[in-house]
C-alpha cells in the first residue's frame, strides 16, 4: 500500500496501457507516480497453521476438584471433576466443563 504525499490519500493502481507505464494515483488530488519495473499482483496466501497446546493437560484434568452432584450424560455416572473458564464476553456467565470420573466412559462435556 502506497499513499499520497501530499494529501495522505491510498493511492490506486492503474495497469499500463498501449505504450505507457503502469502507475499510481490519486484520486482526489493530481499527484501521479509512474512505475517502471514490472508490478507483480499475488492473491493467494497460504496460511500455517500453528500447533496449539492444550490449556489444561490431561492430569489437570484427572486431578482437578471433584464434585457429586452432576450426572455424565453419556452414561450416567454422578462423579466428575471439573474447570471453569470464561469463553465468553465478561456480561456473561463462566462455561464449566465436566470430565466423567468412570474410567469407561471419561467424556468432557460443557455447561453455560
Amino acid at each position: 500500500m502506497e499513499f499520497c504525499p501530499t494529501c495522505g490519500n491510498l493511492l490506486q493502481f492503474e495497469l499500463p496501457q498501449r505504450e505507457s507505464n503502469s502507475r499510481l494515483f490519486c484520486p482526489t488530488c493530481p499527484y501521479v507516480c509512474t512505475l517502471d519495473s514490472k508490478v507483480k499482483i499475488k492473491r493467494k496466501q497460504r496460511l500455517v497453521r500453528k500447533k496449539m497446546e492444550p490449556v489444561f493437560s490431561e492430569e489437570d484434568r484427572k486431578n482437578g476438584p471433584q464434585t457429586d452432584g452432576v450426572t455424565c450424560p453419556h452414561c450416567g455416572h454422578g462423579k466428575a471433576t471439573y474447570h471453569q473458564v470464561q469463553i465468553r464476553s465478561a456480561d456473561e456467565p463462566m462455561s464449566t466443563f465436566y470430565n466423567c470420573l468412570n474410567e469407561k466412559c471419561g467424556k468432557t462435556w460443557r455447561e453455560d
